[in-house]
Parts: structure tokens; sequence; C-alpha cells
């Protein structure tokens, strides 16, 4: 029923017109994909994480007709090599890397779209070239402060416990007063037998808490290696770096952006990302629109959260702002 419901919200499924390979230094080169309408739109597809990857049911949430519809694996995810890889790997880099990716293809500006970790680089993104934006849509508000970060690995226990047992399973009980740093500890290993079931362990975690309703499919999704390494690794680096982001920089330099239409789609039960952050944004950005979405928890694919994302980019098709 879910399923079904989600599949009628997005549009059909597409495939890309192009797609290529950038390197982007000696070590990291990154995997992009067009879809939709080559004289259309642009906009921009970020995904979560940090290291989650595409998938081609992102590419849905747009009309193809209308929008240039760009998405890239950002550096260690999805398709991008190397897999895992966090040497190299910084919210300044990703940035510098979308504009690079914006300038080999003549784009000017772009709607840029993001959900989870994908919200903050989007802000992050937007913050430092708000010329090349004209909108924003954003879901499942994730700042990336030490508040967040500390609720993801200790706080979603007290909605998930038998899930964040899972979690904490694998470390000795004497490590466990500082999760992070007993996980980043196995996930920075050069040994694939420390650092594979490690980072299993930790994507696990987080997939079987997207959704309202678990979803045996997201959880093997993210328990499968193509996922785990990827996310396990640079979820752990960036939450251990505060995202290298300063203190609530994403809301001190809101101003930057203000005047750039902006929707804010969030799931009022997401435990990934608690709703205190959306309207932390909203509260510092009330221009911009705030959807929260009554039956949703973290997912995009969350039935009411996938209509809202579908109509916030058809209402900026129709009348090119938000408001």
């Amino acid at each position: 029923m879910i399923e079904s419901a989600t599949e009628t919200a997005l549009f059909p499924p597409i495939e890309p017109y192009r797609s290529g390979m950038l390197a982007v230094d000696d070590l990291h080169t990154l995997y992009w994909e067009e879809c939709g309408n080559p004289d259309g739109v642009p906009v921009l597809f970020l995904h979560g994480g940090p290291g989650g990857g595409l998938s081609p049911r992102q590419r849905r949430f747009f009309d193809p007709a209308h929008y240039r519809i760009v998405l890239f694996d950002q550096r260690g995810a999805g398709r991008s090599t190397p897999l895992g890889e966090y040497h190299n790997n910084t919210t300044q880099l990703l940035i510098a890397d979308i504009e690079r990716l914006r300038a080999m293809l003549g784009i000017d500006q772009w709607l840029v779209f993001g959900g989870s970790w994908g919200s903050t680089l989007a802000l992050a993104y937007g913050q430092g070239h708000p010329q090349c934006c004209l909108g924003f849509v954003l879901r499942g508000i994730f700042l990336c402060t030490r508040a967040e970060i500390d609720w993801f690995l200790n706080g979603i226990r007290w909605f998930f416990p038998e899930v964040h047992a899972q979690f904490v399973a694998p470390i000795p009980p004497d490590e466990r007063a500082d999760l992070l740093q007993a996980y980043a500890r196995r996930l920075f290993s050069e040994d694939p037998a420390v650092y594979a079931p490690a980072a299993r362990s930790w994507s696990r975690y987080e997939g079987s808490c997207l959704f309202l309703r678990p979803d045996p499919a997201a959880i093997d999704d993210f328990s499968s290696d193509a996922v785990a390494l990827g996310v396990g690794r640079l979820e752990a680096h960036y939450f251990l770096h505060d995202g290298f982001l300063a203190d609530d920089q994403l809301i001190r330099n809101i101003g930057r952006i203000r005047h750039v239409p902006a929707v804010i789609v969030q799931g009022r039960y997401d435990v990934v990302c608690p709703p205190l952050s959306a309207l932390r944004l909203h509260e510092a950005w009330p221009e911009a629109r705030l959807h929260m979405v009554d039956d949703a928890g973290h997912s995009g694919y969350e039935p009411g959260i996938a209509a809202a994302l579908v109509a916030a980019t058809g209402q900026f098709k129709r009348q090119q702002r938000f408001d």
C-alpha cells in the first residue's frame, strides 16, 4: 500500500540521456547524469548520507518534460570512485565539486533539491553561491549541529531501542561511552574484516529508522556493501568534523539566501532528523514555506513526503516561485 502510494506520487521511471565521470582531483572521480529535458529548467539533486549515493527513483521527483535534471554521486558515494574514500572529502570540497559540475554543464542557475544530508549541503552551497540558486526544495532538515549528531548516535534509542541495541552490540562495553569514536576506529581500519562489518552495522542502523513503518527493502539496501561502506565511513567522518561547519553556521548565515524562494518538507515523526531542526530553519527563514507531513518519518519515499516534494517542484514549474 505504501509502495503503491509512493509510486503514484512520483513521475514515471526515466533513464539518463547522458552521463559521465568527472575527475575532481588526483583521488576522486564523480559519477554524474542528466535526465529529462535538455532544454528545460536546470535542477540539481543532492543525495543524503553523507555517502548515500543515487538511486533511479531520485530522478522521479521532477517533471521530465520541464526540468533538466542533474544528479551526481558525491565524493566516496555510489558510482563515484573510490567508494567510501574519506580523504580529501569535506563540505567545502563538495561545494567546489558542485560548482565544477555546473560550469562543465554550462548552467547559470538551477533549482537545488536535497534531503537529509542533501539539505545540509544544499544550504551550505546556497549560502556560498546564492547567485547560482533559483530556489530550494529541502526535505528532512539536518543542520549538522553537535546536538543532532548526538541524537543520531544516542537519542534514537528512545524510539527504536531494539535497533539501537543492535547498533551498540558490536562495540565492547568499555568503548560504548563514545560510540562515534568506537565506530571510527573500526570504519577507518585498513582491514576489510574490521571495517566492512562496522559499515554494515552503522548503515543498517540508519536504514532501520527511515520510515514511519519500517521498510524491509530499505533496510536490506542500506545493509548492502555497495551502500554501507559509503554511508558508514562518510557519515562517521563528517560527524567527527561537525560537517566541516562552524557552530550553527547554516542558521547564522541564512541571511545570504533569505531572498531565494524555498520549500521545506518535514516528516512529523522523522526520528533520524527530528522536526525541531526544520522549525529552527523556518524561524530563521520565515519566507520559506514549511510543509509538515503528519503521517511520515524521514524517507523521501514516504507517500506524504513524496507527494509534497513533487508538489513543490510542480509549483515552482508553474509559477517559477514558491510563495
